[in-house]
C-alpha cells in the first residue's frame, strides 16, 4: 500500500541556507522499486551478496528498511531540514579505503554466523565499484583506520614498569598504536529472529510497535529482509596485526566491553567499567608485545542497554533504600525501575568476532558469563578468563562486584555469602 500527503512549505531562516524542496511525503510501505538490487545474505562473494542500499537520494534503489548512520540519522535529518545538507549529497569515497584489510573469512558466508553487521561494509568502494559507477548511492557501514591511544592508566603502568615501551606497540610517550574500526548495525531480520528464538513475524511486529510505528516496512514489506536500526554501533581496537586475529595459533587477548559513559569517560567510581577497560588495554598491549594480538570490542549499550536515565534512577533507588546500598538488592533495584535486570542480550555480540575471523580467544578479560556463554555458544573457543585485580576496584563499586560474584559471575576469589551481601558498602548520595 502507499500514501501521500502534501507537505507544508517551511518558513526559511535567513542564515540557514536552502531548504529542502516542498512536495509530497512518500511512505515507503508500498512494494517494488525499479532498479533495487537483491540482497542474498550469506552469499560467498560480494557480487553475489549484493550491496546494502539504505540512502534516500534515490528511493527506488533502496533495498533495506531504515537508513544509514544508526541513531545519527536523526541528526542528518536535522541538517537537511535546516538546509545545511542536500538530500542529494553523495559521499566522495576517494582515499577513504581501510588502512588494514579485514577478511574475507569463511564465517562471512557461513549461515547464521553474522546477522547484525555487513561483513562487506568496509570495502564497498572496491567490491561494488560497478554499482557505484551505475549511480547507486552505496555507503560504507564500516570504516577502518589507525590511531594512537593515550590513557592515563597506560602512562602510569609505563612509569611503574608494568609496561615497557617498544616503539612498535607502545611509544615512549605512552601511546598505544592501534588499528580501529567503527561498525554500524545492519540486521538480517530472519537471522536475528533465529538468534533470539522467535519468529521473524513476531520480531518485525514488535520492532514496529516498540519504535512507535517508525518503520511501516517492517510489517508491510516482507520482501525487505535487512534493517538498519536507529541504534548505536560499535568500535573495535586492535593491538598488533589484524590478520593475526584469525590465526588460532597466535595468542589473542580480548575484552568485549559495553559502554558506560559515566565510568569510561568521566571516571565515576560506582562501577568497575573503566578500570576493567583500562586493565584489558594493558593486557592487550602486553599480549601484542609477547608476539600475540589484542582486541577490545566496544559496544554502545549504555546502562546495560537500559539507557543512562534509567541507570541514574537506579543509582538513586539503591542509595536511598532502607539499609543503604547493599549487594543483595543490587539487581532487584534495577528490575524495579526497568522491569528487567539487563537488556544487552549478548546473542548478537559474537558477530564482530566472526567478522574478524576469530576462532579462539586465548585470554578473555571478562567476568561476565553472559558474554562468555555467547562467545563459546557461537563456536569460538575460550582459553583462560582474566579477572580485574582487587586493587583496581573502587570502594563504591564493591557492591556491584559482590552482587555479581554471588550471582555466579566468574571469579577466582571467595564468593560472598548471604550475610556479607546484606552489608551496606556503597556510600550515600551526600557522602
Amino acid at each position: 500500500m502507499s500514501a501521500e500527503a502534501d507537505a507544508a512549505t517551511p518558513t526559511p531562516s535567513p542564515a540557514a541556507g536552502p531548504k529542502p524542496a516542498a512536495g509530497h511525503i512518500r511512505l515507503t510501505s508500498h512494494s517494488g522499486g525499479f532498479g533495487a538490487l537483491p540482497i542474498r545474505w550469506d552469499a560467498p562473494t560480494a557480487a553475489e551478496r549484493g550491496p546494502v542500499v539504505g540512502t534516500t537520494s534515490k528511493r527506488a534503489h533502496r533495498n533495506v528498511i531504515g537508513t544509514h548512520s544508526g541513531s545519527y540519522s536523526v541528526y542528518r535529518a536535522l541538517a537537511v531540514a535546516a538546509g545545511a545538507l542536500s538530500r542529494q549529497h553523495k559521499a566522495d569515497l576517494t582515499n577513504t579505503m581501510p588502512t588494514d584489510l579485514i577478511g574475507p573469512y569463511p564465517q562471512w558466508s557461513e549461515p547464521g554466523k553474522i546477522v547484525s553487521l555487513d561483513p562487506w561494509g568496509a570495502s564497498v568502494a572496491d567490491v561494488f565499484a560497478t554499482e557505484l559507477a551505475a549511480g547507486y548511492d552505496i555507503r560504507p557501514t564500516i570504516a577502518v583506520t589507525k590511531a594512537h591511544v593515550i590513557l592515563p592508566e597506560v602512562l602510569e603502568a609505563l612509569q611503574k614498569g608494568r609496561l615497557k615501551a617498544d616503539g612498535k606497540f607502545l611509544t615512549a610517550g605512552g601511546a598505544a598504536m592501534v588499528t580501529k574500526a567503527a561498525i554500524e548495525p545492519v540486521w538480517y531480520l530472519p537471522g536475528v529472529a533465529r538468534r533470539f528464538g522467535c519468529s521473524e513475524t513476531d520480531l518485525r511486529r514488535v520492532l514496529f510497535e516498540e519504535t512507535g510505528g517508525m518503520y511501516p516496512e517492517l510489517v508491510t514489506r516482507s520482501d525487505l529482509e535487512v534493517f538498519l536500526p536507529p541504534i548505536g554501533g560499535q568500535t573495535i581496537y586492535i593491538f598488533g596485526n589484524p590478520r593475526d586475529l584469525a590465526n588460532p595459533a597466535v595468542e589473542l587477548t580480548a575484552r568485549v566491553h559495553d559502554e558506560c559513559n559515566g565510568s569510561d569517560v568521566f571516571g565515576s567510581d560506582i562501577c568497575t567499567c573503566r578500570p576493567y577497560l583500562t586493565h584489558a588495554i594493558e593486557e592487550c598491549i602486553q599480549g601484542a608485545q609477547r608476539g600475540g594480538v589484542g582486541l577490545v570490542a566496544y559496544s554502545r549499550k549504555e546502562g546495560r542497554a537500559l539507557g543512562e536515565v534509567t541507570k541514574f534512577l537506579v543509582y538513586n533507588a539503591r542509595k536511598r533504600q532502607v539499609g543503604g546500598d547493599t549487594a543483595d538488592q543490587y539487581f532487584a533495584r534495577t528490575e524495579c525501575v526497568a522491569g528487567v535486570q539487563d537488556m544487552r542480550f549478548q546473542e548478537l555480540m559474537p558477530d564482530v568476532l566472526h567478522w574478524l575471523g576469530i576462532r579462539k580467544i586465548h585470554r578473555l578479560v571478562s567476568m561476565s558469563n553472559m558474554k562468555y556463554d555467547a562467545i563459546t555458544g557461537a563456536g569460538i573457543e575460550v582459553g583462560v578468563r582474566v579477572n580485574i585485580p582487587d586493587e583496581l576496584i573502587p570502594a563504591d563499586a564493591r557492591v556491584e562486584m559482590d552482587a555479581k560474584m554471588a550471582a555466579g559471575y566468574f571469579t577466582p576469589g571467595v564468593v560472598p555469602d548471604a550475610e556479607e551481601l546484606k552489608k551496606a558498602k556503597g556510600r550515600g548520595l551526600d557522602a
